[in-house]
């Protein structure tokens, strides 16, 4: 039993493997991409597409030159690519992709540019959480008001049981920025009555926390405590 649960696991490993794309180490010119995608420019990315570098290749932490480029915030690098075909949504070890670190990061040309490639909306990061969640948290203003715009789900419970209105009160300051993103989902219907996994409500949390301003908005859109 052990031996087959041994040849399962194995077996899995070498699918998703063998699925996730071209690694780096089996071609130099993957290795040049993937360094090149960290700061280089877009005629240099092109230049060794042309040249038959893998675009979907990987390095060992399972990261396109996509997602390098996002990391870095190369824009042009991100755009060369992404013209190329380059997947938004392909994701590295740890369930990034461009399109969910562009959101987390507050990174908005990146995020814009893959809004418009493809962006899997419903897609989630390590935690069960869309894009929203961290933006919010994290305070960027405007990318919580374009990935609203985009269609992203604001109600959408990640695996802490907390939703973008409770991570940006939890884990937020309770400054402007987070008054503006508690603002915006509110207006985006939010429900200001999803509480979190122990019952404990978004005006609850605002109250202990010692945020008025949030508080007054939520008591303002029917919130309970």
């Amino acid at each position: 039993m052990l031996f087959k649960r041994f040849v399962i696991c194995v077996a899995c490993f070498m699918a998703t493997w063998m699925s996730a794309g071209s690694f780096a180490e089996e071609s130099p010119l993957n290795r040049q991409l993937l360094h090149t995608a960290a700061s280089g420019n877009a005629s240099d990315i092109q230049a060794l597409l042309a040249r038959g570098a893998v675009l979907e290749a990987r390095d060992e932490r399972g990261r396109t030159a996509l997602l390098i480029a996002t990391h870095q915030n190369n824009i042009a690098g991100a755009r060369a690519l992404i013209d190329a075909g380059a997947d938004v949504n392909a994701k590295d070890a740890i369930q990034d992709s461009a399109y969910l670190y562009a959101g987390a990061r507050g990174l908005n040309e990146i995020l814009e540019m893959t809004l418009t490639h493809g962006a899997d909306l419903k897609s989630t990061n390590r935690y069960g959480g869309t894009a929203l969640i961290p933006a919010a948290e994290r305070g960027h203003v405007e990318t919580v008001r374009r990935l609203i715009k985009a269609g992203v789900d604001v109600d959408h419970v990640n695996r802490l049981g907390w939703t973008a209105l409770l991570e940006a009160i939890i884990l937020g300051d309770g400054g402007s920025r987070h008054v503006q993103i508690v603002q915006a989902l509110v207006q985006a219907g939010a429900d200001v009555n999803l509480p979190d996994g122990r019952g404990v409500t978004p005006l609850a949390h605002a109250r202990q926390h010692g945020y008025e301003e949030i508080a007054r908005i939520l008591a303002d859109a029917g919130a309970k405590p």
